[in-house]
């Protein structure tokens, strides 16, 4: 479904109104933007509120109410099967529809349950099994695999990270706008300092080839580029992994050397776990669940790892007690008592 089938709140639905912008979802992504909110963030509620208008037969959403958005909301349960967090993720999208860019006041849709998400306990490697899976991952990769292992990293803040992030001489790196919109502070390991500089010293030579070549800048957050003109190609603002290529920036329009794609990170772990012979489903987000899990078995106080990982509450942290060998608690069982 093109844009020009999506049109501005108050319009009839029909072919004759698309002829008069702003249309809906100029509308949304430009709410998005006054927000700061991501790209991905973007991308994600226009595609559910695309899919919201044509499961209703591209009726407007002035028209519809509490009964279609829980009919839609029970269709992506029931016939999707999707988990609870994407189902959660289109109520997100409805709600920010209607709340923040129809500006109508639904008190229905703020008190429409959630699902609830399956309390799981977090996949955890092994010491013997990190190291395993971390020496089959090399190159650039691997540099990401050891922050993630080795700093506790999510691994969007791993590829996102700037020159100016990371501070050697201190051993540590500042994650900038983590989940919550948080910094935080973490350690950077010694044994990444000699590789992660020789690195650096590569992507140092690949960004003086961009600003030669007229390019060279990279993409500021908060409007930072109209603030700080000459801040874009800057070397502390550059990426510490960028991407092998250039690339149109969807949303300026100019052409840019982004971070690498995440994927690429994701497709080495999955190689790699499956070359270790490990049998547990184990994905990057394992790695900061294995750092967090072996900085407690390892005495460190939970407070401790609670701001390591940027955690809000330390009952988040908590989850990691009982996944150590020994339980939260310490219970030996009787079948090994002598």
């Amino acid at each position: 479904m093109s844009d020009t089938t999506l049109l501005s709140a108050g319009q009839p639905f029909d072919n004759q109104a698309a002829l008069h912008p702003p249309r809906l979802l100029e509308q949304v992504r430009e709410a998005i933007l006054l927000r700061h909110y991501s790209i991905r963030t973007e991308q994600a509620y226009t595609d559910w509120i695309k899919r919201f208008i044509l499961f209703h037969g591209k009726r407007h959403p002035r028209e519809m109410g509490a009964a279609e958005v829980e009919r839609f909301l029970t269709h992506l349960a029931v016939e999707g099967r999707v988990a609870a967090s994407t189902q959660n993720q289109a109520l997100s999208a409805l709600l920010f529809l209607y709340r923040e860019v129809l500006k109508v006041d639904l008190p229905w849709l703020g008190e429409m349950t959630r699902a609830k998400r399956p309390g799981r306990l977090p996949v955890v490697l092994t010491v013997e099994e990190v190291r395993r899976v971390l020496a089959r991952i090399d190159g650039q990769q691997g540099l990401m695999a050891d922050l993630l292992y080795g700093a506790g990293l999510r691994l969007l803040e791993c590829v996102r990270l700037r020159v100016k992030d990371l501070d050697f001489e201190m051993r540590q790196i500042t994650v900038r706008d983590g989940k919550g919109e948080k910094d935080r502070m973490t350690m950077l390991p010694q044994s990444v300092l000699e590789p992660l500089r020789a690195h650096l010293e590569k992507v140092k030579v690949l960004h003086a080839q961009d600003l030669e070549e007229g390019f060279g800048e990279v993409y500021l957050p908060y409007a930072l580029d109209r603030k700080y003109p000459d801040a874009s190609r800057e070397w502390g603002w550059q990426y510490v992994f960028p991407a092998a290529g250039r690339s149109v920036d969807p949303r300026s329009g100019q052409e840019r050397r982004h971070h690498v794609d995440e994927q690429t990170l994701q497709r080495a772990m999955k190689k790699a776990v499956r070359a270790a012979g490990l049998t547990k489903p184990a994905s990057c987000h394992t790695l900061r669940h294995s750092f967090a899990t072996h900085l407690l078995q390892s005495g460190y106080d939970i407070r401790t790892v609670q701001e390591l990982l940027g955690h809000q509450d330390v009952a988040t942290t908590m989850i990691y007690t009982h996944v150590l060998n020994r339980g939260g608690s310490g219970v030996i069982s009787p079948l090994d008592r002598s």
